[in-house]
Order: structure tokens, then sequence, then C-alpha cells
């Protein structure tokens, strides 16, 4: 057991952390159908499960990386490694390869996957968690509040434990904009914007969000819009942090202990 701080809006949060001693580590395992014959499909649509050996019955938190949906890898941030918790990581198709909604789709069917699979890990299908980093968490808010997407797997979107965003867009993606040629700095909101898809009956939610006066053009306050709204319309548990001092590229590390102690607190 090992105690860490977080800075957050200028307070000192203490995050109690446990290891679990063993863990072991499946790598590229796909996610879809055998008969999928998509060769692009077949290279991405792949995801690694690091897991522990010695529990059963643990949180799973399933992490979209990075990348403004044009590029990234699928890794395990240190700061989730060996806490106790399951950490499955997904690749999924990037832009402009794949267009607008591939990527969400992609998504969708991985957390479907873990719904499906984790117990054979022995992991809890009741404890599963979505979350990722900037484009990663725009895929975590788009398949936790837009239920048509998991629906296609015949999985409740409420069955999520928990949606948790680090700095991600709530408005429609920048780069599902430059798709369609439309202004990179001017706010779109359509179907393809999870603000659009708030409702009160939602999972539970911890937005996360970088310093506002050094993160991502007004991020923070496309995250503080969508707490706004969440909570206007009656949602129950949201909870929105900036973390001041981190900008977009490196909040994600301090937000990482920020979510564990936050799924500690929703899997009690």
């Amino acid at each position: 057991m090992i105690k860490r701080l977080a800075l957050l809006t200028g307070m000192v949060i203490m995050t109690t952390i446990v290891f679990s001693q063993n863990y072991a580590l499946k790598e590229n395992i796909s996610y879809i159908q055998e008969s999928e014959q998509d060769s692009y499909r077949i290279e991405r649509c792949k995801l690694n499960v690091y897991y522990p050996t010695d529990n059963t019955d643990y949180a799973t938190i399933v992490w979209f990386h990075g990348g403004g949906l044009e590029g990234g890898e699928k890794g395990i941030p240190a700061e989730l490694k060996d806490r106790g918790v399951a950490v499955v990581t997904v690749n999924y198709r990037l832009s402009p390869k794949a267009k607008n909604p591939t990527y969400t789709e992609d998504a969708a069917e991985a957390v479907a996957w873990v719904f499906n699979n984790i117990p054979s890990f022995q992991g809890s299908p009741d404890k599963i968690f979505v979350s990722g980093h900037s484009a990663g968490g725009y895929l975590a808010l788009m398949i936790g509040l837009d239920k048509t997407y998991l629906a296609k797997y015949n999985i409740d979107a409420d069955k999520i434990k928990g949606l948790i965003p680090i700095s991600g867009q709530t408005n429609t993606h920048y780069t599902i904009k430059k798709e369609r040629g439309l202004s990179f700095d001017i706010p779109y909101i359509d179907e393809y914007a999870p603000i659009t898809h708030a409702r009160k009956d939602a999972p539970p939610i911890l937005l996360i969000s970088g310093d506002k006066n050094m993160e991502l053009a007004a991020r923070y306050e496309e995250n503080a819009h969508l707490d706004a709204i969440l909570r206007a319309i009656g949602h129950k548990d949201v909870t929105l942090y900036e973390l001041q001092g981190f900008d977009h590229g490196r909040v994600y590390a301090p937000a990482c202990y920020l979510m564990l102690d936050w799924i500690k607190k929703h899997t009690k």
C-alpha cells in the first residue's frame, strides 16, 4: 500500500492505492468477429488484457488511447499498473483511413467484448469502467451516453459502472469536423457530440480536465458544459475536476490516481 498526492483545483487530496502482487498480460486479442474480411479492421481491432492473477471479482478499466482519432497505440498508463484492477487497452481504426463513426463503433465492440469475456479472467462484469485520454475520453463518453452503439451487441450502456474521460471533447470531435471540412476552432454539436446524448440515467461520470489556462482551447469549458447539463437534467453522480498546473498532455498521469480513488469508492 502506498500513498500519493494529487493537486486538484488548489487542494491536496490523499489517494490510497492497493497493490496486487501478481499480474498477467494477454496481448493482441482480436475483439471482432472471426469472419471479418476488412484487413484494416483485422489489423487495428485488437486489445490487451492486464489482469491480477491473485484476485477475483475485481474491477476493470477499459482504456482508450489518445491521438486525435488519427494516431496512437494501445498501452497501459504506468499509474494504473498493479493497482488491484484489470486494465484492457484498446486499438481502434483511425482517421483518415477510417471515417466517423467507425472508430466509435470499434470502441463499442471492444467494450462489448470486455463485458462478455472478463469473467473468463475472473473479473466482474458488474465493475467495468470506461476511460481514456483526449480522443479516448471522447470515445468513452460517446459509447456510454449514446446507448445505440452498445445496444448493437445487446449490451445496456447503463451497465457500465462508470465513465471517466480525461480531457475528452464533449462537443463533436475536431477530427470529425476535419473530415467534413469544418473549422477546427468553431464548436459544433450534432449527433456525434457526447453532450447531445446527456441523460439523467447515464452511468456515474467523473470528468477530468487539465488547467483551463494550459489545456487545449475550451477543453475545460466543454467538460464544464457537460457537467452543467447533466446536473440540470437530474443526473445524480457527476463530478468535474480541473487539475491546476497540468496541460493537456501531462494531465492523464495525475488523473489516473484520482480515477483509482473514485473507482474504489464506486465498488464498495
